[in-house]
C-alpha cells in the first residue's frame, strides 16, 4: 500500500520523468484498447458465402437444409437474411485437406454464414451490392431450378442473372489488379431440384447454360455495336463487357479461370437430411474447402 501512495504521488509529481512516463502511458493506453476490441469484433466475423439465383429456384430451401439439418417448407424471400452454419463432422476443410485418413483425432468444425438473397428480377440489387463490397465473401452459390431451364424462358433467365453475376465478378478482378491482385471469390453452380421428374441433369444443365451464356454474349456485344455511342472507346467498352475469353465463339465455364473465377456444377435436391440429401456430400465439400 506504502509503495502504491509513492508512485501515485511521484506519478503526480512535476519531475520531467513523471510527466514523460504519464505522457506515453495516456498516449499508447487507447490505442492498445483500440487494438484489442478491433482483433475481438474481427474474431466473430464469420467467413460468408453469397446464396443467389432466379426466384424459385429453391435457395431458401437448400438454405434451411444446410443450417437445420432437414427441409421445411419455405415462401419467396422478399429480403436478404443470414444463416449460421456448421460443417458435418465427416467433412474435410482445406485445413484437413493434407490429413490421414486414418487419423482419429476430432476435426476442426468451422461455422460459417450464408447471405440468401431474393431472386426477383427487382430484388437482386441486394446481391449485386453485396459483391461490391465483399467483405468476408468466401464463394458464391448460384442455384437454378434444373426443371424449369429446360424451358427457353427459364433458361434465358437464369443466364441472363448468371452472366451479369460472371461478368461482375471478371471486372472486379480485371480492374482490380495489382501485384497480388484480388483474391478470386469461386461459384458452385447448384443445378436443385434433381428429384422432380422433369429435371435435367447437372451435366446437361450446365452445356445448356454454357450455350445459353454464348447467346446473351453475342446479343449484348452486338447490342453495344448498334448504339454507336462513342465509337472511339467502341472495342475497349466491347471487351470489357465480354464475357469469357475475348472474341470466343462458344463460352465455356473454364474461360473464367483466367479472370479467378473458378466454377464448379454439382445436382442436388433439398428432400432428405442435410448430409443424405441429394448433392449434399458434394456441397459440404465444397463449403470446407473454401472456408
Amino acid at each position: 500500500m506504502a509503495k502504491l501512495q509513492d508512485w501515485a504521488t511521484w506519478a503526480l509529481s512535476p519531475s520531467i520523468s513523471a510527466i514523460i512516463v504519464t505522457l506515453v502511458i495516456s498516449l499508447t493506453l487507447p490505442v492498445l484498447v483500440h487494438y484489442y476490441l478491433y482483433k475481438r469484433a474481427v474474431a466473430k466475423e464469420l467467413p460468408t458465402f453469397l446464396l443467389l439465383g432466379p426466384s424459385g429456384s429453391g435457395k431458401t430451401s437448400l438454405v434451411t437444409l444446410l443450417s437445420n439439418g432437414t427441409a421445411s417448407p419455405t415462401h419467396i424471400s422478399q429480403a436478404p437474411q443470414t444463416v449460421v452454419c456448421q460443417l458435418p463432422s465427416s467433412t474435410r476443410t482445406s485445413e484437413d485437406k493434407y490429413r490421414s485418413e486414418n487419423d482419429t483425432s476430432s476435426r476442426n468444425r468451422p461455422k460459417f454464414a450464408i447471405l440468401d438473397t431474393p431472386g426477383h428480377g427487382k430484388l437482386r440489387h441486394h446481391a449485386m451490392s453485396s459483391l461490391t463490397s465483399p467483405g468476408t465473401i468466401k464463394g458464391l452459390l448460384f442455384v437454378v431450378d434444373s426443371a424449369m431451364v429446360s424451358s427457353a424462358a427459364g433458361l434465358t433467365e437464369a443466364a441472363e442473372y448468371l452472366y451479369d453475376i460472371l461478368l461482375l465478378l471478371q471486372k472486379r478482378h480485371t480492374q482490380g489488379k495489382t501485384s497480388k491482385g484480388p483474391q478470386g471469390i469461386p461459384v458452385l453452380l447448384v443445378a436443385n431440384k434433381q428429384d422432380v421428374f422433369t429435371s435435367l441433369p447437372a451435366v446437361l444443365v450446365k452445356s445448356k447454360l454454357q450455350e445459353e451464356l454464348g447467346k446473351v454474349r453475342s446479343t449484348r456485344s452486338k447490342g453495344l455495336l448498334d448504339s454507336g455511342i462513342g465509337m472511339e472507346d467502341e472495342a475497349g467498352d466491347e471487351e470489357s463487357n465480354w464475357l469469357g475469353e475475348y472474341g470466343a465463339k462458344k463460352f465455356a465455364f473454364g474461360q473464367m479461370q483466367e479472370h479467378g473465377v473458378e466454377v464448379e456444377v454439382i445436382g442436388s435436391s433439398t428432400s432428405g437430411e442435410a448430409e443424405d440429401a441429394g448433392g449434399m456430400h458434394d456441397c459440404w465439400s465444397w463449403f470446407g474447402a473454401n472456408i
